[in-house]
């Protein structure tokens, strides 16, 4: 269940921060509607790494479509992998 409170909390921002763990950040609500979320830092970074991943993931797949891919066997002789 996510953990809502409306922004007005942070008056008393101890007991918000409080309420954030690395599985359950804190979704803040400005006039009703979700605004801001709360994340501990561990969650954030790695949230981050993923995004970047993904991004350079995204950056092979279209160089592939693109300009062709190389067979396994012929990428492992490229980079030298002994198996």
């Amino acid at each position: 269940m996510p953990n809502i409170m409306p922004i007005s909390d942070l008056r008393n921002y101890s007991d918000v921060l409080h309420s954030v763990t690395p599985d359950s950040p804190v979704f803040l609500t400005k006039n009703g509607r979700g605004r801001y979320a709360i994340l501990d830092i561990d969650e954030y970074e790695k949230l981050m790494s993923t995004v970047k991943l993904l991004s350079e993931l995204a950056k092979g797949r279209k160089s592939a479509n693109e300009q062709g891919s190389v067979p396994i066997d012929e990428a492992v002789l490229m980079l030298g992998i002994t198996l």
